[in-house]
């Protein structure tokens, strides 16, 4: 089962980047021209690439690299943009993808890192950096508690004081529901967390 599911797993692989590559070459990504959905898959690279270099040269687990990888390799497939920055963005994750497997799957790596368009081996590339604008956000969720139990979520711009958060939070519809007519003892907020609102 094992093997089936890696074979699977660079098959789609395979298929992703051989279906990218017949659209023809693309122009390097326009960070400034990045809508929502490209900048969040931006980051979802960036993070990659950080999570899948401390694992394999610091923690060494390569499970949770390859499970990390997996993870973008879906985001990937999902992502459905033609446009030349949507383009540009499906290159720089396949080549981040492939870079990342190459010293677990080097000969397949290095018939798609030259799929690519490259021309030297990928043995030969370097390891991919992370590009820290790529991982701020511009906002965050916040998961919402009533007396511990979940019951929303807010986003949040990642510096906003702690009154924003809480006065977000109990705008939440589904929460003012579980909070209405009772009375609001405490509200915890775990800065970038949650909130959890304590009512009686």
């Amino acid at each position: 089962a094992g093997v089936e599911g890696a074979f699977r797993f660079l098959k789609r692989l395979w298929k992703i980047v051989h279906g990218h590559v017949s659209a023809g070459v693309v122009a390097p990504v326009d960070v400034r021209q990045l809508d929502d959905p490209q900048r969040d898959l931006r980051r979802q690279v960036h993070e990659t690439i950080a999570k899948v270099s401390d694992d394999v040269a610091r923690r060494m687990t390569f499970n949770t690299a390859i499970a990390a990888v997996m993870e973008l390799i879906n985001a990937l497939y999902k992502f459905e943009d033609s446009s030349p920055n949507g383009r540009a963005l499906m290159q720089e994750g396949l080549e981040a993808v492939v870079l990342l497997l190459a010293p677990i799957v080097p000969h397949i790596a290095h018939a798609l890192w030259q799929a690519l368009g490259h021309q030297e081996a990928v043995i030969d590339a370097a390891w991919p950096r992370v590009d820290e604008q790529a991982l701020v956000r511009d906002a965050i969720e916040i998961v919402v508690q009533v007396n511990g139990k979940l019951r929303g979520s807010v986003a949040v711009a990642p510096e906003a004081a702690d009154d924003e958060v809480r006065a977000a939070a109990l705008a939440v519809s589904n929460v003012q529901r579980f909070i209405e007519g009772k009375a609001v003892r405490k509200v915890i907020v775990v800065s970038g967390r949650l909130v959890n609102i304590v009512v009686a």
